[in-house]
């Protein structure tokens, strides 16, 4: 059983180190306890034979006690010979011992006393990218690395009423942390600067968005797996920290992610060929291990953007239908 209910780019993170249990288990039934809303990354994926949701939404207020004891019951079912814990928290703990997993495994890293129900713990550095510190969780597992780490996704769904052609950059400038995500001054001058070309606007907010002619907004109007698809077919990915930077790092090396307060070698894109900008400098994520970054950082500013336009549009050329 994997224990990894969130958040999105923790799911993608977990990924390749449940390719490599796979991997070790060929014949294992294997079982991922996930919440609801990111239970589609999984479809289709060889690596996983059942999904056991956690709708930890459902467990609160008033009818919570009302949701939860069918929930525990179906999961005192499981029992599984293993259960691999990568959330690292008092609650995923108590799902392994709920499910009444013969054995649970966990990282040293974990929290909130969830170490008390582990058998086995895999040394881990608190330091290192998320990637690294699940998949030695894996190893103590019995999964072996190779040359190359599997991180199998879904297609995605097309959107209905839209058009994939002419190229497109895909912009997703939201997120949760304070600071992260950009202004709409910022916003407007990325699809200025890219003119003609499609700017593609994507992600959850509550902000009002005024677009130019060449922008198209679809904040709030995609599904994960509709995202999913025009991560794939964009030209370029232009991402603040996010989940769904991740997910663009897993699938292509076209993209670039914005970094603030944020530490690009912990939770930056797991892909050496990607970009990441943080401070004003922009590099691949391979020469960060030698560059010398600040730590906190500061905003990404409109003063910021052509730098990147130098930089991506190459790989956007002006389609001539547009000019």
């Amino acid at each position: 059983m994997i224990i990894k209910p969130s958040s999105l780019g923790d799911v993608v993170h977990a990924l390749p180190a449940v390719a490599l249990v796979r991997d070790a288990y060929p014949e294992a039934e294997i079982t991922w306890v996930i919440n609801p809303e990111f239970a589609p990354l999984l479809r289709g994926n060889p690596d996983v034979d059942h999904i056991h949701v956690f709708p930890r939404g459902e467990f609160r207020g008033l009818g919570a006690p009302r949701s939860l004891r069918p929930w525990l019951k179906i999961t005192r079912q499981l029992r599984p010979d293993l259960a691999l814990d990568f959330q690292g928290l008092l609650r995923s703990a108590l799902i392994g011992k709920i499910s009444g997993a013969k054995e649970i495994y966990g990282m040293s890293d974990a929290r909130e006393g969830a170490r008390w129900f582990y058998h086995r713990v895999a040394k881990v550095n608190r330091h290192h990218h998320a990637v690294e510190r699940y998949v030695k969780l894996a190893e103590c597992a019995g999964g072996t690395v190779g040359t190359a780490l599997r991180c199998p996704f879904p297609t995605g769904d097309m959107l209905p009423r839209f058009d994939e052609y002419p190229p497109f950059i895909l912009l997703h400038p939201f997120a949760r942390g304070d600071g992260k995500s950009l202004s709409n001054g910022t916003i407007e001058e990325f699809c200025r600067a890219f003119a003609p070309t499609r700017v593609v606007v994507v992600g959850q907010s509550n902000r009002k968005i005024d677009t130019l002619e060449n922008c198209i907004e679809l904040t709030n109007q995609t599904s994960l797996l509709q995202l999913i698809r025009l991560i794939r077919v964009a030209c370029f990915i232009i991402s603040v920290d996010s989940g769904p930077m991740h997910i663009a790092a897993a699938v292509t090396d076209r993209l670039l992610s914005i970094h603030t307060w944020t530490d690009p070698r912990r939770v930056g894109p797991y892909n050496p060929d990607a970009w990441v900008w943080k401070h004003g400098k922009i590099l691949r994520v391979s020469q960060l291990e030698t560059t010398k970054l600040r730590r906190h950082g500061r905003r990404f500013k409109t003063k910021d953007v052509p730098a990147l336009v130098e930089l991506i549009r190459p790989f956007v050329p002006i389609d001539p239908m547009l000019a």
